[in-house]
């Protein structure tokens, strides 16, 4: 597709067509793995497409990044070997010794220990504040000092909604740069550059890949010098996705758009089920009218997406007990595959927080729901919790 049809396309139409041409030889409509790691030069300096050494470039793992860039309306896109990876090198490129940095107070457990154990004795400070609170995340901007507020929405895993156009004003106003983590949303649900944002972030292992096949990560960029930036230290850090990484991720893309509707359906059939269920205490779900983001959500997201958190009234071992017991609901970390997955947050995937602000609920459960038939899942849902 030529840049101007990219931009006029709709979402499956970029999903399936954007990143890659019919390959000219052959016809082949699927990128290939280009399973190499140089490329013969014609004479000194003369690639061949740019490509000259695959840590610096890879085909496959260009088709990826424009795909992604185009899904996310954004001028480049840079793939990496995991989400982790993909916010190192951010942190890397556009920030330094010295800087401080705002953050979500229930961000990603990963997240948080990559900036406090990582990047804190590199040099960085950060200060927790409640993004759907624009008061507090003011108040935790440091004049002069804050180069980067850094949000996810919707978080994980409480699922609190953070105003991306009301935050990028905050942040631009206070000189920093808004950084949205839109792993939870994916592409489909929610596109943060055309809000104000000016880095998106993404753990492709989980929507955008879509089938717990594949670990990558991604970041997207509107502006050209900060591209400039990323992209050199995407190469001198070489954390990059490897060209089968890249077409698995690829492969997955493709089929975004409906696997997303197929997610959100069924989420929302769950959160109905829970919601009027005596043994569940608080259901989290941006869907919800009586959710306190519900309507930022609905003004900047097309739905509520896949994910379910919720208290269970018997307490923290209620909630184990619950966990043990499902079945389709596979107990298992990570998100965002075809499968259905349930998860103790305190315990599992936030375990890194505890002790720390970002410290979650005992008797918190997470949801990935998947693309199963709805009634077997909510069955296994009423057998999970006893």
């Amino acid at each position: 597709m030529t840049r101007e049809h990219v931009h006029k396309a709709g979402f499956e139409t970029r999903a399936i067509h954007a990143g890659y041409e019919p390959d000219p030889m052959t016809g082949a409509v699927i990128p290939p793995i280009y399973a190499t790691s140089t490329y013969k030069q014609d004479g000194v300096g003369g690639l061949r497409g740019g490509y000259e050494y695959s840590r610096s470039a890879n085909p496959t793992r260009t088709a990826l990044e424009t795909t992604i860039a185009a899904l996310e309306h954004g001028e480049r896109g840079f793939a990496f070997a995991s989400g982790l990876a993909a916010e190192d090198t951010l942190l890397r490129s556009l920030t330094k010794p010295g800087d401080h940095l705002v953050i979500p107070d229930d961000a990603y457990g990963g997240t948080f220990r990559l900036i406090d154990k990582v990047a804190v004795p590199w040099g960085l400070t950060h200060t927790p504040a409640h993004v759907a609170d624009l008061d507090a995340v003011a108040r935790a901007i440091r004049p002069g000092l804050t180069t980067m507020v850094w949000v996810e929405t919707p978080t994980n895993p409480l699922l609190n909604i953070a105003d991306i156009e009301a935050l990028a004003s905050l942040a631009h106003d206070a000189g920093a740069l808004l950084v949205v983590d839109n792993t939870f949303a994916s592409p489909y649900l929610q596109q943060p550059l055309g809000l104000g944002a000016d880095v998106v972030v993404h753990s492709t292992t989980k929507y955008v890949g879509g089938h717990s096949d594949v670990v990558g990560g991604a970041l997207v960029v509107r502006d050209l010098d900060l591209a400039e930036r990323i992209g050199f230290h995407h190469n001198a850090m070489g954390a990059v996705a490897g060209p089968f990484d890249a077409w698995l991720t690829l492969r997955g893309v493709k089929t975004l758009g409906v696997r997303m509707d197929r997610h959100c359906d069924n989420a929302e059939r769950i959160v109905e089920f829970l919601a009027e269920d005596p043994r569940v205490a608080q259901v989290f779900y941006p869907g919800l009218p009586t959710h306190p983001g519900h309507v930022v959500a609905a003004r900047q997201m097309a739905r509520f997406g896949g994910i379910v958190s919720f208290r269970v009234a018997g307490g923290e071992q209620a909630a184990l007990d619950a966990c043990a017991r499902a079945e389709i609901f596979t107990l298992g970390e990570s998100l965002g595959g075809v499968e259905s997955l349930i998860e103790h947050p305190g315990r599992m995937t936030h375990a890194s927080v505890a002790g720390t602000d970002l410290e979650v609920p005992a008797d918190l459960i997470r949801l990935s729901v998947g693309i199963e038939t709805i009634d077997d899942l909510l069955s296994d849902l009423d057998r999970a919790l006893g």
